[in-house]
């Protein structure tokens, strides 16, 4: 079987005899796999990706119910008692408007939190001293990811109206900091004292938090510490749901439904529709070529050989399209990356290198199957029926 690679050079000059086909047939391929290639990083993204350094420690809090229904502000005190916590804060979904809501560009995420618990909670926040400071004295400061702040073209010391929709009131923010963090996206900090504030004493939600985040000691206690958190409420009216910061963040995506079925749905739909392509392709070059199988077997050619031939060119071929599909994947997972999006994973969506080598296995395999019934054939026609085939 060795000796039979060294008709490697001879496969690849046949498989680009047809340069029309051979571009066409490689453009095809590689724009369907450039397509399975995104979905494959995103999913790899979103379900498959180890948690970022500084994730690995965290937990956020909700209520077991929905994420949308509220825990009292109380239970912040009873968490920072449990053993293994090192410490914990509100962390609440403000939600709102910034200028004209119907334009996108404006969208970010934004959510208030207790700036002196912050940095403890989240010690990768890459803030400069004073600017913490500024965060923690000034009631109505905000501080902003660097992404968002490039993309806003906002500076130290911006005015940031916001217009609420789930909260009744309209916080007026100065941008005291802008933070360097790799787990956070696009997303603006203030105070919740100053949202407590606006509310009023006489508002019921004063004293309503939609989650508190939690920094745990060590990766060994989170499991332990999750646990013992939900254990404490479970009886309770308002019981709650200690889960991962990643696991957290898919059920943002979840809200689009069953997100993991979706992808491999389409990558399953893509995959066929490359292989028919790919199928049609081959099986119209090994028609053009009958009567070349038949001198090949003149020559003293097997058919196995003949097979093997015939199979390596459509695996090139296919190879050679997976390579142009590797490319446009990893363009358009950049394009993606310097979108807007508040979702980490988007933010670092990319073609790792298991999700290009098995992109180019789909490719070759692709090649493989699709060939695999003409080759079979041509290689079992008989020698005179071969060569009666005008080709």
């Amino acid at each position: 079987m060795i000796h039979m690679f060294r008709y490697l050079s001879l496969m690849f000059k046949n498989s680009l005899r047809n340069k029309r086909r051979s571009a066409l047939t490689m453009v095809s391929i590689g724009m369907s796999l450039c397509l399975l290639g995104v979905l494959g990083a995103l999913y790899r993204g979103l379900f498959l990706a180890p948690p970022t350094p500084g994730q690995e420690l965290r937990l956020v809090v909700h209520h077991k119910v929905s994420i949308t229904q509220s825990l009292p502000a109380s239970y912040a005190l009873k968490i920072r008692q449990v053993p293994g916590v090192r410490e914990a804060m509100v962390w609440q979904w403000f939600g709102g408007t910034y200028k004209d809501a119907r334009d996108q560009a404006n969208f970010f995420a934004r959510f208030t939190v207790e700036p002196d618990m912050f940095f403890r909670v989240r010690p990768e926040i890459g803030l400069p001293e004073g600017q913490q400071k500024a965060f923690q004295q000034l009631r109505t400061g905000a501080i902003a990811s660097s992404d968002l702040a490039t993309r806003m073209h906002w500076k130290i010391g911006e005015k940031i109206f916001l217009t609420g929709d789930i909260f009744p009131v309209n916080p007026e923010l100065t941008l005291v900091g802008i933070f360097n963090d790799p787990n956070t996206s696009e997303t603006l900090f203030f105070n919740e004292k100053y949202l407590s504030e606006m509310l009023g004493s006489g508002s019921a939600r004063q004293d309503q938090v939609g989650s508190f985040q939690v920094q745990v000691e060590s990766a060994g206690q989170v499991a332990s510490v999750a646990k013992t958190i939900d254990d404490m409420f479970a009886n309770s009216p308002e019981p709650t749901k200690s889960e991962s910061e990643q696991a957290f963040t898919l059920q943002f995506v979840s809200f689009l439904g069953n997100v993991k079925a979706f992808l491999m749905i389409i990558c399953a739909a893509v995959t066929f529709t490359i292989l028919l392509v790919s199928a049609n392709t081959m099986a119209m070059s090994v028609r053009e070529r009958i009567k070349e199988v038949g001198i090949l077997k003149t020559l003293g050619y097997t058919p196995g050989t003949i097979l093997f031939l015939i199979l390596g060119e459509a695996g090139v071929l296919a190879l050679l399209g997976g390579g142009v599909g590797l490319l446009l994947a990893v363009g358009m997972t950049g394009a993606v990356r310097n979108g807007p999006s508040f979702l980490q994973a988007m933010k670092t969506l990319s073609i790792t290198p298991d999700v290009g080598g098995a992109l180019l296995v789909v490719a070759f395999f692709i090649g493989i199957a699709s060939s695999f019934i003409p080759a079979y054939n041509a290689s079992r026609t008989p020698i005179l029926e071969s060569l009666r085939n005008s080709g």
